[in-house]
């Protein structure tokens, strides 16, 4: 039954490949083949999005030695040995069995008193022949004796006697058995560590040679790499490779020699029964290949089930601010539970199905057995080809090679995973980097002016090859002099520098120093003229020295603290404990952003470089460190080719040449006075400068300087977080639409100029320099009692469930009962007797076959049935309960929509493993392991007692083997940490390594951090390859010891023989189900982990609860607001002050509008009073209730909000608007009327499905205006008290403004509002206009009364100036 092979495959994870010859060998995992099977489709539908496979098997091998080709042809040579191992026992089984039999008869005949034993054959006894001396006449009496006689005159045939001792047979035999197990033990260490030693060596060269040739690859390159990916390919796949070329090879070529050596010995020994089995078998691998593809199908339809609650779940969670305002949460929770439904069912069904089919292949193996053995003893007794030994040698030939067959074919999927990831490997390490850093190509000039000079330069990125970011750009750059770019962001500056550091090369035009095209320059050699200070400096996780150390190899202490004093750095240093050897941190953490800019600089420096480049070096600085660092900069300008990009005019007056660059081109160049008179980009860059912010700095600068002069301290806790925050900034910038908080430099020109195009790769890479630390947090497993407690409704479903689980438990000891006595008929000598007795052995195959299939059946529905409903209400509790935490939990980067989907995605289906299936086993283990205990104990109680003593070592050998299976991955990527940690920071930060020139040494650190994990792979090797073959041999002594004992109880206390084989089937069966029962705990610890972190969620307290009825309510709620003294910190930016003493009071109906630049805390307020947060210090008063007293949702119903880019749901129009109120059912009527006012119902009613129209995944569908409008109609329906409007029209053009502006003063009408507006145009109307900067009111009054005043708003309002 060849094809049983599919069958099978269950078996591979099982740990089972140790039968020698028996019982154990075929009862396939019924019940595990369900958890099997659906891991093997989910596998497949994995595969689907994997790269098409370009790399031939033998390929994987291209970098063995000649060692590694010895070793792993001699690992083979064994493993074929090893494979045939099984197959020979087979014979020595079949000689055993014949016997044992032989034996039998032999006390059967001698037992008739008639019989006995002359000259080792068995003949009549004399005086009976003597007796019946036929010449005496004959009288009826006599007739009985007669009868009895005639039987002694047909000559018996030659059977002998008093040759078997049957003692030192089996003491023969034992030794067989021993000595096969010996040399299977030697086979299998030599086998696997031989592989395992070759794999390491291979492996340790791919690792070194990817890392090497990635670190040469250009910088255009990993734009369009992300770091991470390449992070998870120097660890998963080159391990995927690394499986694919190690033991498993090894063991694939000894499976397939089993299954060979299997049929041969079928075929040899008796081609008919062999045939036979072959012809049903084809029943087996139909029902496995539909049951594969039935499971495959319904996984699929039960992930697309799942997928739209998933959607449904990422959805709401991107969105959870607008949830929250609108008090959407327990909607959702809804809305999310009815998509849970459909995914549930087909759950199910998947359970029904594979109960199904593992109930038919049971059912289907048991009628196989039944028809083998019936057809098979025919051929015994009947026509007397075979004898019982060869019934079973062929019977379990076949068996054994089907099996095997099976189980080799998990290894294919391991060889075509790592082929897969092979193809990408390779294809790095042979693709060749346009601009290779490490090569020795190039001239060096013996003198360098530094004369730069770019021609005609037109680039555009290789990630986004749509955009161009220079445009025939024209600037000479002359040696000695500073030169200062400027210009609006995306106009091309640092893109310009990257140019000139050569890690890219312009498309067309080129970039000269001294009048040499800098492509004909050696990399190396031009980059170490280069000294380079960015906006965000990097740092790498050693001492301060060997940070500054990396400017230039080899240089001495005296020159790094003279490059310190330079950089102003060296007072700050010796003021530390540690002085220069103070760590600093991973990414420079542990450092103020003042005291990393001057270390960066100290590191450009000591490589006294010809041409500085300087990218904002001070942009990123308060203005005490800010001045710090420019007078350093300014005292190493001298005398060197300077280029600094800058945004604060203190930092450019003094440049001897200021260039303006716009749209990728440089329009103009000159000193400052001349561009000032010119009036173009720089004059307009500058009036805006000083004009607004000026004013807004110095008013808050004094303010500030009232209330406290801070030191500046370094100050641990707040470094630390200097990281999160940049972090977590990065990641609200990206995410958070009612929110612009992200503090930008203190004073900008026109806004946000970072350098957008350089911008975004560094954005990436500041989220990916930070370790992500929260795989790993430390979770106590979950008790199970807990779990089963959600379980409970279910109890009758896993009542029956168990039920079933124990009948199919109890199905392999009856087998080994069954297959004892089959043997035993053999002995029997009437053939009459002997039919019957066959016959119904066979039926009762049938019987338990039939039963099993049904109890299969029961198991996998019931348990199915309460695993879904748990999973299902899981994700339900846990849903609602991310959705009750505050907002400030998911601002932590942890808790990203992402992460928590995926939480709900798998968490909660992992937790089904500590229940359902999970009882099924162990009820299925323990019931198997019952019955056959006490059916040995019953049959032959010291027999019994000496197999137990094997009893561990077999279990050991089978859970050693399914962990075999799992891999010792765990091991392999603990060792791999300390090597990932350098390829990841090398990786994070490859500019500055690219720029520093240290591709080569961080090369090198990593392949000296590769000789642990390499040793300890050779030491694995030894340990596994032991294990190994301990594993596959403990089964073949099992069996030496229990027949050599056996054949002395037959001899010495006569227990008949068919006890012998039904005790050893029975136990040795058990001790395999008890190894695999112990191979799926890891599924189990995974499932407690899993629910542990569920729990977690459950439990966590919210600071600021939705749930709760908690919290003061009152009737006429006036709508009348106070800030008194707010001070608010975001939790994930502990070291930034957003709020520092707001003072602000509205009365019911006014308006309030504040003004002020970006991340003066605006925004800021407003989300305190919605209660997203709590101030720190301080209070919010709500018509005289302190904001943190009152319950929330009932503040936030009495607010409604608009934002700057309103979130809308994936639903009708309709639905949107209505979402404004949801404590309770609103009509159509109230919704066109909302409409009518946002001035929105002309355009719906033109809409072809009008109010149902779909809006499209977060409003795509519409315009601005658009989703602005229906975002003003939902506010109104609310019909709130207070309405918060944050830059509702920023972002629209001028026509879609004015409607929504139309709108908006509709809706403001007699309700308190709060206006946070970028232009002054829609707030001069208000009541009170509060000018806000560094989070305080820094002014405050109507138009006129400030227009009056002559300060900071009065400037912004006549310069005309965007205000952020």
């Amino acid at each position: 039954m060849p094809a049983g092979s599919v069958r099978l495959q269950s078996i591979k994870k099982l740990g089972q490949d140790n039968h020698s010859y028996e019982v154990s060998g075929e009862e396939p995992a019924g019940s595990y083949m369900s958890m099997t099977n659906s891991k093997n489709t989910e596998k497949a539908q994995g595969n689907q999005d994997q790269p098409a496979i370009r790399v031939s098997f033998f390929q994987l091998f291209r970098f063995s030695t000649c060692k590694d080709v010895v070793m792993m042809v001699v690992g083979s040579l064994c493993a074929v040995l090893h494979g045939s191992a099984q197959p020979l026992m087979l014979l020595v089984f079949g000689m055993l069995t014949d016997t044992f039999i032989e034996y039998d008869i032999e006390l059967t005949e001698l037992n008739d008193d008639r019989k006995e034993c002359v000259n080792n054959t068995i003949q009549w006894k004399r005086n009976y022949s003597a007796a019946a001396d036929l010449s005496l006449p004959l009288n009826l009496s006599d007739l009985g004796l007669i009868n009895s006689t005639l039987e002694m005159f047909t000559p018996l045939g030659n059977m002998s006697c008093g040759l078997l001792d049957i003692e030192h047979e089996m003491t023969m035999f034992a030794f067989y058995y021993v000595g096969i197990g010996l040399s299977v033990f030697i086979l299998g260490y030599v086998q696997i560590s031989l592989w395992v030693t070759a794999a390491a060596r291979q492996i340790q060269l791919i690792r070194k040679m990817y890392f090497s040739k990635v670190m040469r690859m250009e910088i255009g390159w990993f734009d369009c790499t992300s770091v991470g990916e390449l992070n998870t390919r120097m660890s998963d796949d080159i391990n995927k490779i690394n499986d694919a070329i190690a033991d498993q090879v090894a063991i694939f070529i000894q499976r397939f020699t089993t299954f060979v050596c299997g049929f041969c010995v079928g075929f040899v020994k008796g081609w008919k029964l062999t045939l036979v089995i072959i012809a049903v078998s084809p029943l087996i691998g139909i029902g496995a290949g539909l049951m594969a593809l039935f499971v495959a199908k319904l996984t699929g339809m039960e992930l697309q089930a799942y997928a739209t609650a998933g959607a449904v779940a990422d959805e709401v969670l991107s969105a959870i601010r607008t949830v929250a305002a609108f008090g959407g949460e327990n909607k959702e929770v809804e809305r999310y539970d009815k998509n849970l439904i459909s995914a549930q069912r087909w759950g199910i069904r998947k359970g029904m199905i594979m109960g199904f089919f593992t109930g038919y292949m049971w059912l289907i193996i048991f009628l196989c057995y039944a028809l083998a053995f019936w057809y098979g003893s025919t051929l015994v007794i009947d026509t007397g080809e075979y004898t019982p030994g060869t019934l079973l040698q062929v019977f379990f030939g076949v068996l054994i090679a089907a099996m095997n067959l099976g189980q080799a074919s998990p290894c294919l999927e391991s060889f075509a995973s790592g082929r897969g990831a092979a193809t990408i490997i390779f294809e790095t390490i042979d693709r060749e980097p346009e601009i290779d850093c490490l090569s020795e190509a190039g001239y060096k000039l013996d003198r360098v002016k530094g004369d730069i000079e770019f021609h005609n330069v037109t680039f555009h990125y290789p990630s986004r090859p749509e955009v161009k970011i220079l445009d025939q750009l024209n600037v000479a750059v002359k040696s000695g002099e500073t030169t200062a770019f400027v210009g609006p962001s995306g106009a091309g500056k640092s893109t310009a520098i990257q140019l000139i550091q050569r890690f890219y090369d312009p498309k067309v035009g080129m970039v000269t120093l001294d009048g040499h095209d800098i492509r004909g320059l050696n990399i190396q050699w031009l980059r170490s003229l280069i000294g380079i200070v960015e906006q965000e400096p990097v740092l790498f996780a050693t001492t301060i020295a060997e940070n500054i150390r990396y400017g230039r190899p080899g240089v001495s202490m005296e020159d790094i603290i003279t490059a310190a004093k330079e950089a102003n750095a060296y007072n700050f240093i010796m003021d530390l404990p540690q002085k220069f050897d103070t760590l600093v941190g991973e990414g420079g953490g542990q450092m103020s952003g003042g005291q990393k800019q001057r270390i960066a600089i100290a590191r450009a420096l000591v490589r006294n470089p010809r041409i500085l480049l300087l990218d904002m070096a001070t942009s990123a600085l308060d203005n005490e460190s800010e001045a710090i660092v420019q007078e350093a900069l300014d005292k190493v300008r001298m005398g060197r080719t300077t280029i600094s990009i800058a945004h604060r005019l203190s930092t450019i007056k003094n440049a001897d040449v200021i260039v303006g660059f716009e749209h990728g081109r440089a329009v103009e160049r000159g000193k400052h006075n001349e561009l000032l008179e010119r009036k173009g980009v720089y004059f307009t860059l500058v009036t805006l400068q000083s004009q607004g912010d000026k004013a807004l700095n110095e008013k808050a600068r004094q303010m500030a300087d009232e209330e406290e002069q801070e030191p500046e301290r370094l100050n641990l806790a707040r470094a630390g977080s200097y990281r999160a925050s940049l972090r977590a900034s990065i990641r609200q910038r990206s995410r958070s639409q009612l929110s612009n908080l992200v503090p930008e430099s203190s004073v900008p020109i026109a806004g946000d100029l970072a350098p957008r195009a350089f911008a975004m790769p560094q954005e990436d890479q500041v989220k990916k320099a930070i370790p992500e630390e929260d795989d790993d947090e430390l979770v106590e497993p979950a008790p199970v009692a807990r779990i089963l407690k959600y379980n409970a409704p279910e109890w009758p479903y896993m009542l029956f469930g168990s039920l079933g689980a124990a009948v199919n438990g109890g199905v392999n000891p009856v087998y080994a009962l069954l297959f004892s006595q089959i043997l035993a008929t053999f002995a029997v000598t009437d053939p009459e007797a002997q039919r019957k007795e066959i016959d119904g052995i066979c039926v009762f195959f049938v019987i338990v076959g039939v039963v099993s299939f049904f109890t299969q059946m029961l198991q996998g529905y019931a348990f199915a049935k309460s695993g879904e409903l748990l999973t299902r209400r899981l994700r339900r509790i846990g849903f609602k309960a991310m959705l009750g935490q505050e907002i400030g939990w998911f601002d932590d980067h942890r808790n990203s929509p992402g992460a928590l989907t995926t939480r709900l995605a798998t968490d909660a289906s992992q937790v089904q493993g500590a229940t359902g299936s999970q009882i099924g086993m162990i009820v299925n283990s323990l019931t198997n392991i019952g019955v056959a205990l006490i059916m040995s104990f019953y049959f032959s109680w010291k027999l019994t007692l000496l197999i137990l003593c094997f009893l561990p070592f077999i279990a050991l050998s089978g859970g050693f083997q399914a962990k075999m299976l799992t891999g010792f991955a765990k091991q392999d990527k603990q060792a791999m940490e300390s090597a990932g940690q350098i390829s990841g920071e090398a990786l994070n930060n490859i500019r500055t390594i690219a720029g520093l020139g240290k591709e080569r040494s961080f090369v090198e650190t990593y392949e000296a951090h590769l000789t642990a994990p390499y040793q300890a792979a050779l030491k694995k090797a030894n340990v596994y390859g032991a294990c190994y073959g301990f594993a596959q041999c403990v089964i073949f002594l099992t069996n030496g010891a229990s027949f050599r004992f056996g054949g002395y109880l037959v001899e010495q206390e006569g227990l008949h023989f068919s006890l012998v084989f039904r005790v050893i089937s029975a136990i040795v069966t058990s001790g395999t189900a008890l190894g695999r029962a112990s191979s799926y705990t890891p599924d189990y610890a995974k499932a407690k982990i899993s629910a542990a972190r569920f729990f977690q969620l459950l439990d966590r307290v919210p600071t600021i609860s939705v749930y709760s009825n908690r919290g003061e309510k009152w009737d006429n709620f006036q709508g009348n607001l106070e800030f008194i003294d707010c001070k608010f910190t975001y939790p994930t930016r502990p070291d930034i002050q957003v709020l520092n003493g707001l003072n602000v009071s509205v009365k019911p109906g006014q308006t309030l509008a504040f003004v002020g630049s970006s991340g003066c805390g605006k925004s800021t307020s407003v989300q305190l009073l919605e209660r997203f947060y709590d101030p720190d210090h301080g209070k919010v008063l709500i018509d005289g209730h302190e904001s943190t007293r009152v319950n929330v949702p009932f503040l936030r119903s009495k607010i409604g909000i608009v934002s700057q880019e309103p979130v809308l749901f994936d639903c009708s129009i309709a639905e949107n608007i209505k979402y404004g109120d949801n404590s309770r059912e609103i009509s159509m009527d109230e919704v066109i009327s909302a409409a009518k006012k946002a001035q929105l119902h002309d355009f719906v009613m033109a809409l072809p499905e009008k109010y149902n129209t779909n809006v499209g995944s977060q409003g795509s569908q519409l315009s601005r205006g658009q989703k602005q409008r229906i975002a003003i109609a939902r506010a109104i329906i609310r019909d709130p008290k207070i309405l918060l409007l944050d830059e509702a029209t920023s972002a629209l053009d001028t026509e879609s403004e004015k409607t929504v502006q139309e709108a908006l003063d509709k809706a403001r009408e007699g309700r308190t509002c709060i206006v946070i507006a970028h232009r002054l145009s829609t707030i001069q109307n208000s009541d009170i206009i509060a000018v806000m900067s560094r989070g305080f009111v820094v002014e405050k009054g109507t138009h006129d009364q400030l227009m009056a005043m002559n300060g900071a708003y009065y400037k912004l309002v006549t310069t005309g100036a965007p205000i952020s």
